[in-house]
């Protein structure tokens, strides 16, 4: 059995890092003032960030089941017996329990994974299914393992501005003043299913330090019996520029003792709430 991989651009792979793995990608459409855009197909990180600053009303939305459909039978098409896709977590779209009903109608030939899992540690799991694909394991046992270690993980992410996460109405408009005043940066985390607040700090400079701390806690507590080999940190960000990007990579990977840390940004989906200035870290437990 031959078994594609397929995720959607919410996992911070590129397009040209899903050619260059084997890897196909659906894009996550991005609606700017009525018009939808496709992330990283007619909108780049620029000029997405642009449009966010500058006030244009914007909004997401999941792939259209005929998009999903067209790909899955391209692929089938293709010369693949089956497939896995990954869509973002369950607990932050619908987009995962659209493609599980559509895939009723493929005859068990698409396994939809619900990983629970966004930017960094999706990624993660995309190239970990990749891998398990390309050892020879079925659809459906790619899936089973997804899923089953869907939970080792955790993210935090701290948002430089509230303005993004008022349009949202994810915070009241006084709490985002009184946040503006003091200076009040929320950190989120993402533990599996949804987004939660985790903390309120002063600063983004405090945000970074309790950030590092709450990770070093998961790995002294929820992670304490794994092997640190099998450990991955991983920083994210949105719209940093590669001075701050660099300076971020290097901060968590000093915190960790020089550990081997990358950096990737932030997804547009996830930008949208955030806005610019956001800066994330990540653990992953890899496969052996």
């Amino acid at each position: 059995m031959k078994t594609a991989i397929m995720t959607d651009t919410n996992s911070g792979i590129t397009r040209q890092e899903a050619d260059a793995s084997g890897i196909f990608l659906i894009p996550m459409p991005i609606i700017i003032d009525e018009e939808i855009f496709f992330e990283g197909v007619n909108l780049t990180q620029e000029s997405f960030y642009k449009d966010l600053t500058d006030g244009r009303d914007i909004s997401t939305s999941q792939p259209s089941p005929g998009d999903v459909i067209d790909m899955w039978k391209s692929i089938l098409s293709s010369g693949y017996d089956e497939i896995v896709y990954i869509p973002m977590s369950s607990g932050l779209s619908n987009s995962c329990a659209s493609a599980i009903g559509l895939s009723k109608e493929f005859d068990g030939k698409v396994m939809v994974a619900d990983n629970h899992r966004i930017s960094v540690t999706m990624r993660e799991s995309v190239f970990e299914a990749k891998r398990l694909a390309d050892s020879g394991l079925s659809a459906r046992e790619i899936k089973d393992y997804l899923e089953k270690t869907a939970f080792d993980a955790s993210i935090y992410i701290a948002v430089d501005t509230l303005e993004f996460l008022k349009k949202g109405g994810r915070i009241t408009p006084a709490a985002a003043a009184l946040g503006a005043v003091l200076n009040i940066k929320p950190i989120l985390s993402i533990q599996g299913e949804k987004l939660d607040a985790f903390a309120k700090v002063r600063g983004m400079k405090k945000c970074k330090a309790k950030m590092i701390e709450a990770l070093q806690q998961d790995l002294s507590t929820r992670f304490k019996d794994v092997d640190k080999s099998r450990i991955k940190l991983c920083t994210a960000g949105t719209a940093l520029s590669p001075e701050e990007a660099e300076e971020w990579r290097n901060t968590v990977s000093e915190a960790f003792n020089g550990a081997d840390v990358y950096y990737n940004p932030l997804s547009l989906s996830i930008g949208t709430h955030t806005g610019p200035g956001a800066m994330g870290i990540g653990l992953v437990v890899v496969a052996k």
